[in-house]
């Protein structure tokens, strides 16, 4: 069996895997998906969305609009889910558990990789206390045009901090992250539970319990 390459960097998602920010944004983009007129569950929405990029979401939720119902303005659409997410994140925005910690006692270097815009990025990173740790080190798919489960984002984080991506890691709580990680060449761990996840993609990643977990592998 080949030898695992040594991991030299680590390239952490934000929603969800720093920043508990996931849940919390799902929420909000379901109860105005309802407002709209969709009977879709909170499982639903969750299964639907989680790890895909905003706009995207709010194009699905434009084609499933009830018969009768005017044609969504989702540029307007989005602008309003934006902020009531901000809102949302400043009421009672948490830090994954352990993950201050994790990043202060790193000694190889790391960066995020998010889908999501970097106004959303520097406001979680913030209110957590993180952004302390990642000046500079924030990469975000609308600036480089490339989105996850793409690759591009991943290799140009490994790029920027001077890594072989065959030597860079990938944390990751969602599907199309894992998806972009393995695409890029990079080890993936998931923190999102082996249960629900593609079978092929569930043999290819670590699965860890929480963010301490990666230190045993360092």
């Amino acid at each position: 069996m080949p030898k695992t390459p040594a991991i030299d960097a680590l390239l952490f998602d934000l929603d969800g895997t720093l920043v508990d920010s996931e849940h919390a944004g799902l929420e909000v983009l379901h109860q105005m998906a309802c407002g709209l007129g969709l009977g879709w569950s909170l499982a639903e929405s969750q299964q639907r969305f989680r790890g895909v990029p905003m706009p995207q979401c709010v194009s699905v939720i434009a084609r499933h609009l009830p018969e009768g119902q005017a044609k969504l303005d989702e540029v307007q659409f989005l602008r309003d889910l934006r902020a009531a997410m901000a809102e949302r994140f400043r009421r009672d925005l948490q830090e994954i558990p352990g993950a201050n910690a994790l990043l202060a006692s790193l000694k190889i270097p790391f960066a995020v990789a998010t889908n999501g815009p970097r106004e959303k990025a520097a406001l979680t990173l913030s209110l957590t206390g993180l952004d302390r740790w990642l000046e500079g080190r924030v990469f975000c798919a609308p600036e480089e045009g490339s989105y996850k489960p793409e690759p591009g984002l991943f290799l140009h984080a490994a790029q920027a901090l001077g890594c072989d991506p065959a030597h860079c890691a990938v944390v990751e709580d969602s599907l199309p992250g894992m998806l972009g990680g393995l695409a890029a060449g990079m080890r993936v761990f998931s923190l999102h539970p082996r249960q629900g996840l593609p079978s092929h993609v569930a043999q290819q990643v670590t699965f860890i319990g929480q963010l301490a977990d990666l230190q045993r592998w360092l």
